[in-house]
């Protein structure tokens, strides 16, 4: 394997937007209008896990399984976001509202959370940078479904816990990437 298909990120984002804006077509061009970019965070706590689910079926004749089938598919997205603002409130804790208030000529700002039933649905899109290598990864359809374990250390920043996962839908993929690595090229038939 040549040195060229390793890939390292040099570069990652992560962008989010309301269910529906327009993705982009391509892995270079500027984002499309509508994308917000999460901002900074951690080194080395983007992660993308799938996580598949088989059931076996089994035959009293046979010692091995007859047959495996899928029976379930999952995506998820997971970051430790470093920035504070009401973008990144708003998409860790799955919806909720932040509000100005001025009380005393002060203003100051409220975050509620959402109510049960009330969680927001985001698009996403993860961006990878090696090099002259560019890779996209579009989730038209996300939604925070996790815990969120906050830690306020003395000692480093206080980061926000960002994990969406993926929703499918009726059209469309649930999640694709667009690359223009040559390694990617399909095999001429």
């Amino acid at each position: 394997m040549p040195a060229e298909s390793m890939f390292v990120a040099q570069m990652a984002r992560l962008y989010l937007a309301v269910p529906g804006t327009v993705a982009p077509t391509d892995p270079v061009a500027a984002m499309p209008a509508g994308w917000k970019e999460a901002g900074l965070f951690k080194p080395g706590s983007l992660e993308w896990n799938t996580d598949p689910k088989f059931e076996d079926l089994k035959s009293h004749q046979l010692r091995y399984t007859a047959r495996t089938i899928q029976t379930e598919d999952a995506a998820t997205i997971k970051v430790e976001l470093q920035e504070w603002n009401a973008g990144n409130i708003v998409a860790v804790y799955g919806g909720g509202e932040v509000t100005s208030v001025t009380q005393n000529s002060k203003t100051f700002y409220r975050y509620s959370p959402p109510k049960v039933g009330g969680r927001k649905q985001f698009a996403a899109v993860v961006e990878l940078i090696d090099g002259a290598k560019h890779y996209r990864r579009i989730v038209p359809l996300c939604e925070q479904v996790a815990s969120v374990n906050q830690k306020f250390p003395n000692d480093a920043e206080s980061t926000l816990p960002l994990e969406m996962k993926v929703i499918g839908g009726s059209v469309g993929d649930p999640w694709y990437d667009l690359t223009d690595d040559p390694g990617f090229a399909p095999a001429a038939a």
